[in-house]
């Protein structure tokens, strides 16, 4: 476990980022198709869709103190073939075979003084 933030605390942090994600993506012309998507693969975060394209997005949420990394570097290689492998299930679940996909990375710092989060969302991130 990690010290400093309890399993609960961690979770609630997931959670607001996913939602600050989900509403930059609505105001952004994505459409939201679902969230939270499982698999014996894995989890996908969220999968939007805008201009016939279809968005498998993992969200990252972090306080910036640094003690973990950038939430943009929590997103490494392993996560990535995950992400991908669950997407690849997902595709092949509802015969999407012909949709053009990407992936992109939403992270979100949010500040303990309850600031206004900064978000950054990266097209294409891999």
């Amino acid at each position: 476990m990690m010290t400093g933030f309890r399993k609960d605390d961690r979770k609630q942090l997931g959670k607001l980022g996913e939602d600050l994600a989900e509403t930059f993506l609505s105001e952004n012309e994505h459409r939201i198709v679902a969230r939270n998507w499982r698999c014996r693969t894995g989890e996908l975060d969220i999968i939007a869709e805008q201009a016939n394209t279809l968005i498998f997005v993992e969200v990252r949420t972090r306080r910036p103190s640094g003690r973990f990394g950038t939430a943009k570097e929590s997103v490494d290689i392993r996560k990535q073939v995950k992400v991908r492998e669950t997407a690849q299930f997902y595709l092949h679940r509802y015969q999407k075979y012909e949709q053009s996909i990407r992936f992109d990375v939403i992270t979100v710092e949010v500040s303990m003084d309850g600031a206004v989060p900064h978000i950054e969302h990266i097209k294409g991130a891999f």
